[in-house]
């Protein structure tokens, strides 16, 4: 029986990370982009009242905000360069990808192919500057209208000037972020945009330990109480590897053929298909979709609208409004980007191209059926682990006031993120060891007159 940290060595070789240098350039090229990441969300936006934005989210981190802070890294608390973060990106992304689905001349683009595909992109931009332009036009609104219990504005000198600047400031903050999470995709490891908000989450949870720890210090919460809230979120991320690592598999079968003059005998394969297909992508685009609205109608109270109240009365952490459009875009965003990368009917078109079948099925329109029965019945389980995932410790964070680093949704994106990282470094050792032997075959090969 091996071990698992037999195991751990065996699939991850840190001798050959050492000698991969175009790996290491790649790791390091990550981390510095995050590093600077993390000093632009140190850095406020001009014409605020720091102070009077620390004692507003001090008041109000048990809300929306506190929640939409919590995928800025911090950045919105302390009203920032980056305090939009890369929600406006993901928005407008998600607006390009259901057009994609319901206009013919979107459709057709992302048929093009590596062309259409950087069309696509190229709207998602424009969406990215035109969404985060009006979202920072509404928080300097709305900074200009608040007050805190002192009675000293957010603002210092409220007018026009301060509303161009933070328009202009929070935009640029949200298409850098977006140009270095590119960059990260393309030069570094892992996914840009992914690891933004993984970094963010991440870089305050030592501060939410310390404060969850000074809570059961002063007595607020009881010292079993937070015991067993270490134990839940290290079930939680059990769980969460557990289903993310689960994959059915289908058995396709390759009959007996004949390449010219070699007969190939038949074979049999397994095409995986995991549990839960879309990953973190549903709960990332739920929350972006609500929690900008929300944050700006947090930030509008003082106004006196009154559905203005509503809205931040009662879609808020614990409330039965909240779950429900918190779930049902989690499961409508799970079908919907499941759809967008996995196809049936082109993955039963290219079995039946390369000759394959699976048993018991015929190739063709049976085949197509067949593979949407099993992605469907998946798709429910994958649904339901992502709203259980995301909704029950929000349960506990809205009763017990505990730190939203342990809520699901954060745990998810963090143990997500880090697998996905961890692969893609898996697959860059393997394309340089099996480089490294290509080499060696070739030298020690004979030569030939």
């Amino acid at each position: 029986m091996v071990s698992a940290a037999e195991q751990l060595a065996a699939n991850f070789n840190f001798g050959a990370l050492g000698r991969a240098q175009e790996l290491k350039k790649r790791i390091f090229f990550t981390l510095g982009a995050l590093i600077i990441y993390r000093f632009g969300a140190y850095i406020p936006i001009p014409g605020i009242d720091s102070n009077a934005i620390r004692d507003l989210f001090e008041t109000q981190s048990g809300g929306v905000l506190g929640v939409f802070d919590l995928f800025a890294g911090g950045a919105l608390g302390r009203m920032t360069i980056f305090a939009l973060n890369i929600i406006p990106y993901i928005s407008a992304s998600i607006i390009v990808q259901l057009l994609t689905a319901v206009n013919p001349r979107m459709n057709a683009l992302k048929k093009e192919g590596e062309s259409g595909r950087r069309k696509l992109n190229q709207y998602s931009r424009y969406g990215t500057v035109v969404l985060a332009a009006f979202q920072a036009l509404g928080i300097a609104v709305g900074l200009e209208a608040l007050s805190v219990s002192t009675g000293a504005g957010a603002v210092v000198e409220p007018g026009t000037l301060f509303r161009f600047t933070t328009v202009v400031t929070l935009t640029g903050g949200t298409i850098f972020l977006m140009w270095l999470g590119e960059q990260i995709t393309q030069r570094g490891v892992g996914n840009g945009i992914s690891l933004i908000i993984f970094a963010g989450i991440v870089a305050n949870l030592p501060l939410a330990i310390a404060s969850t720890l000074e809570l059961g210090r002063t007595g607020v919460m009881s010292t079993g109480f937070i015991l067993f809230l270490f134990v839940m979120a290290i079930a939680v991320i059990a769980a969460i590897v557990f289903v993310e690592r689960a994959q059915r598999r289908l058995v396709v079968q390759f009959p007996k053929r004949q390449q010219g003059a070699r007969i190939m005998q038949g074979q049999s394969i397994h095409l995986p298909f995991k549990v839960n297909p879309a990953g973190v992508i549903p709960p990332i685009f739920a929350s972006s979709l609500l929690l900008m609205p929300l944050t700006v109608a947090g930030f509008a109270q003082s106004s006196g609208s009154g559905w203005l109240l509503w809205i931040a009365n009662n879609v808020s952490h614990g409330r039965p409004l909240f779950m429900l459009l918190y779930a049902s875009m989690i499961v409508f965003f799970a079908y919907f980007y499941t759809s967008l990368v996995v196809s049936p009917k082109e993955t039963a078109d290219n079995l039946k191209q390369q000759g394959g079948f699976i048993p018991g099925i015929r190739p063709g329109q049976q085949t197509t059926a067949y593979i949407s029965f099993v992605l469907n019945r998946l798709l429910v389980l994958g649904s339901a682990y992502l709203v259980v995932v995301c909704l029950l410790p929000e349960l506990l964070i809205s009763r017990y006031a505990v730190p939203f680093y342990f809520g699901g949704t954060s745990l998810l994106i963090v143990v997500t993120v880090t697998l996905d990282t961890v692969a893609q470094i898996q697959s860059h050792l393997l394309a340089h060891q099996y480089e490294g032997l290509v080499r060696k075959a070739n030298l020690r090969s004979p030569r030939r007159g």
